[in-house]
């Protein structure tokens, strides 16, 4: 399903017309005026979009500012704040989209950008809840060994929680009364599992889903598994994808419309041809006696 089907940048004319015409460009007080600028010294089309589209380039190419127009553009949910200088809304202002009727509220409702700093917040929640976990663990096992070996007499009826405690502590092991008192340990995992987790409880069926850079965290096996979920949700739960990335794997998504926004123009490019997969090709190719 192809809910977005085109985007276009502001052209160097009109981004020109209008820092020439604002009242605030003139303003000295502003350090950037971000994102005009950015797609100055090239020609970008517009883009049109398939079920699979992938923004690729090198470091300040711009991918993950158009993913972040895309977003605002359309109203998506996000939860990691970005870049967003006094100009943004002037710039957005240039941009156009054409989506698709398919795209309903209820479906702009449950499309989102996801960053990889949404997937480094959600590992550093996962290890803090395992972090508290061990902290009460501990506590429980102190509480355990105190009443365990309490020298305690029945007074009154005030005393009767603390009476239930030892009687439990004197019948059961340690770890058994942990267990009884304490929530079940999250599984653990690594930090390349709890990211494709994430990945696979946060996209859901019928949405437009913005990645920017899915691949960190990922080992290659990983980055695999994540490329036949794409493909799944694709086929199978009617989403789109617009992706920046740089892994090899994922530019390898069959059907992928790859945009290489180093080129001038912007074009649309097969994977083998972008610049960073020959440079990973010819260093392959000089060990190739290595793997034999």
């Amino acid at each position: 399903m192809v809910y977005l089907r085109e985007f276009q940048l502001p052209s160097e004319e009109q981004e020109a017309r209008f820092l020439a015409g604002s009242l605030e460009n003139k303003r000295t007080c502003y350090g950037s005026r971000y994102p005009f600028g950015v797609f100055l010294n090239r020609s970008v089309p517009p883009l049109k979009l398939e079920e699979i589209t992938i923004l690729c380039g090198g470091n300040g190419s711009g991918k993950t500012t158009i993913l972040n127009l895309m977003g605002e553009k359309l109203g998506l949910g996000r939860k990691a704040v970005f870049n967003r200088s006094s100009f943004f809304d002037d710039y957005l202002n240039l941009c156009h989209e054409r989506v698709d009727r398919s795209f309903t509220a209820q479906v702009r409702s449950g499309s989102r950008v996801i960053t990889s700093d949404d997937v480094f917040d959600y590992l550093l929640d996962f290890r803090c809840m395992n972090e508290n976990i061990d902290t009460r663990r501990r506590e429980l096992l102190e509480e355990y060994t105190d009443a365990r070996y309490a020298n305690f007499q029945l007074r009154s009826l005030e005393d009767v929680d603390r009476l239930r405690q030892v009687v439990e502590a004197q019948r059961r092991s340690g770890s058994q009364y942990v267990k009884n008192r304490l929530m079940k340990d999250v599984p653990g995992k690594s930090n390349g599992e709890s990211a494709f987790l994430y990945f696979t409880r946060e996209i859901q069926e019928e949405g437009l889903y913005l990645l920017d850079e899915p691949e960190n965290s990922l080992s290659p096996q990983l980055q695999m598994e994540l490329l036949r979920f794409l493909q799944d949700s694709v086929r199978f739960y009617r989403c789109q994808f617009v992706i920046s990335t740089h892994s090899p794997f994922l530019l390898s998504l069959p059907g992928a419309r790859i945009y290489d926004l180093d080129s001038d123009p912007v074009a649309v490019r097969p994977w083998t041809q972008l610049e960073h997969v020959q440079v990973y090709h010819e260093f392959f190719k000089a060990h190739a006696r290595e793997f034999t």
